[in-house]
């Protein structure tokens, strides 16, 4: 760690910042780790009728960073005080002992683990297995991610790039062995040996130029933090992180951990915005910076599944099984822990660039930078609040309140004895009312299941979704044939093309599949649609048009046509009018796009 106070002056007639800050802050500045809660719920609806005719405005964001202030960070919340990843705790007597690349310890149960490409095992990128011939992620033609990403944009079908995407995140694990062997199961390892695997999605020089832009600030995007003799500390001055402050935090053993790097990176971006769209849901991350021969964050585990790349240098990692079955798939992050309480772990290695480690949340970690090599890694992390009790969280009262609603036999009172034989005080007692009553609340909850509004209680968990969602990332194509390519403009002293002549024969589709939700709820029947979401996670309330009954089957056979195009005179509206003024909101709304270009 860095020197402070007047040792510090006396050796480099200097204060660095992190000792300006210890000073302001007082030495009672630790962080202690809250437990997780769930993401903020979405705020009031922007009322948006549309009725036939009516024109809607707005788009998905374009590929420049926002201004201003941003929100907690997208599954990676900014409001927890520990990281998404953990850093190892370094022999204060000198640097870590070097874990060769490779080295799996399997000392407790943990599932199925696998390393795939063997120690530093050459894996060229994009070469996984069992890929079909064409793929475009094996394709040739370079460019790192951001080549990638464009080769991917010549699939038509969204499901696709999503797909082939993930496939080629985990690779060479084929995606199928991956979800039977280790989503929510065990840790995957993959050392592809490729450097270069990963380049162009993010780097330091990035870090440094988002830096510059000066829209970064301190505890919105960006903390410092550190974690020596088993205390963790967030550094996080007032204000601005001015490019100068932060690198001198970093030089004197500060990690750096980016919040939502999509807000500021287009590639980033564009790279979540394709994943969430194959785990149906959000798709989050951080960056995390450290320097050569330290640690920035204490061992924890987390209530997301990770996803770690490792984009530069190296560092080594430690993974503990679950300690209990019930921190198995925890809904909360856990306290920061300490090494007395983490036993033998179940993986230790050293990634290097183009690597890929992956846990299942509730596996504890923690992570160390070598005293050879700073490192930059990235934690794509999804599946923050989507499991089975969640959904159910939101269907039981729903089923309980219809149930209430519709059956006599649920506004029945209690007998009026219950409280002298129920109770825990009477728990063990042998008595036929007791067991009576057992019966008749097993009767009612089995029940229940018959007033269980389960579609509509996923359409509202769907709703929720489409709010956390990134905005889409239009490919150049896509933009032609959509309202953001269209040629309106200024000119001559006056609008120019602005008029959208969609015809009968006009043949249009959805911009990506998922990208609207049809839902049917008490205020009306809503079309939820992600192209005017920021990229700041819930900067924007929840986007939606209200829908006339009349027009509810023609968005539905939008929905269930994709990806294939139809034409505006196949929608199944009462007249041809309310057809071409259908599709005329929806193209305007970015929701709709043409088979050819309009003009």
């Amino acid at each position: 760690m860095a020197a402070c106070g007047a040792e510090e002056r006396r050796r480099t007639g200097r204060l660095s910042a992190l000792s300006v800050y210890r000073r302001a802050a007082g030495p009672g500045r630790l962080e202690r780790r809250r437990r997780g809660t769930p993401l903020p719920a979405g705020g009031k609806r922007t009322k948006a009728r549309l009725r036939r005719g009516a024109a809607g405005g707005g788009g998905p964001e374009r590929a420049v960073p926002p201004r201003g202030a941003a929100v907690p960070s997208r599954v990676e919340r900014a409001g927890s005080s520990e990281a998404k990843q953990g850093d190892l705790k370094t022999n204060p007597s000198g640097p870590p002992a070097k874990a060769p690349a490779g080295n799996l310890e399997t000392k407790s149960p943990g599932g199925p683990l696998t390393t795939s490409g063997g120690p530093r095992a050459k894996a060229p990128a994009g070469s996984p297995e069992a890929k079909p011939p064409g793929d475009p992620a094996t394709s040739p033609g370079g460019g790192g991610v951001p080549g990638l990403l464009r080769r991917l944009g010549r699939l038509e079908d969204s499901r696709r790039r999503a797909a082939e995407l993930f496939r080629w995140l985990v690779a060479p694990t084929a995606p199928e062995e991956f979800t039977r062997q280790h989503w929510e199961r065990a840790p995957l390892l993959v050392q592809r040996g490729d450097p270069n695997y990963y380049a162009g999605l993010f780097s330091t020089a990035e870090f440094d130029a988002i830096l510059r832009s000066g829209d970064v600030r301190f505890g919105t995007h960006l903390d410092v933090t550190s974690y020596a003799e088993g205390v963790r500390e967030t550094h996080n001055p007032v204000g601005r992180a001015l490019p100068a402050v932060v690198w001198d935090f970093y030089q004197n053993g500060c990690s750096l951990r980016l919040l939502s790097p999509q807000a500021f990176s287009t590639t980033v971006w564009h790279f979540l915005s394709i994943l969430q769209e194959h785990f149906g849901s959000m798709a989050g991350a951080n960056t995390y910076l450290t320097p050569p021969g330290t640690q920035g964050f204490a061992p924890h585990y987390d209530d997301i599944e990770a996803f770690v790349l490792q984009l530069e240098g190296k560092k080594h990692w430690r993974v503990y099984s679950p300690r209990t079955s019930s921190e198995a798939l925890p809904q909360f992050s856990s306290a920061n822990l300490t090494q007395a309480e983490l036993g033998e772990p179940l993986l230790e290695v050293v990634l290097e660039a183009g690597d890929l480690l992956y846990f299942p949340r509730g596996f504890i970690h923690q992570a160390d930078c070598l005293p050879d090599a700073h490192s930059l890694h990235i934690t794509v992390s999804s599946y923050q609040r989507n499991s089975w009790g969640d959904f159910l969280e939101k269907l039981l009262p729903a089923a309980l309140q219809m149930a209430l609603e519709e059956d006599l036999e649920y506004r029945q009172g209690l007998p009026m004895d219950c409280l002298g034989y129920m109770g825990v005080a009477n728990s063990d007692a042998v008595d036929a009312r007791r067991t009576a009553f057992v019966e008749k609340v097993q009767h009612l909850i089995k029940k229940l299941v018959d007033y269980a509004p389960i579609d509509a209680a996923m359409d509202q968990r769907a709703k929720s979704f489409l709010h956390d969602c990134l905005p889409p990332v239009l490919t150049q194509s896509e933009k032609q044939l959509s309202v953001y390519g269209f040629p309106a403009r200024w000119q001559d002293g006056g609008p120019r093309s602005v008029d959208i002549r969609i015809t009968k024969d006009t043949e249009v589709r959805l911009l990506h599949h998922g990208v609207a939700r049809l839902c049917n709820e008490e205020a009306g029947v809503m079309l939820y649609y992600t192209t005017e979401n920021s990229r700041v996670y819930h900067k924007e309330e929840p986007k939606y048009l209200e829908i006339d009954p009349e027009y509810t089957d023609s968005i539905e056979f939008l929905l269930s046509s994709y990806p294939n195009h139809v034409s505006v005179n196949t929608l199944p509206c009462d007249t041809l009018e309310d057809k071409i003024s259908l599709a005329t909101l929806l193209f305007e709304k970015g929701i709709l796009t043409t088979k050819k270009p309009l003009v």
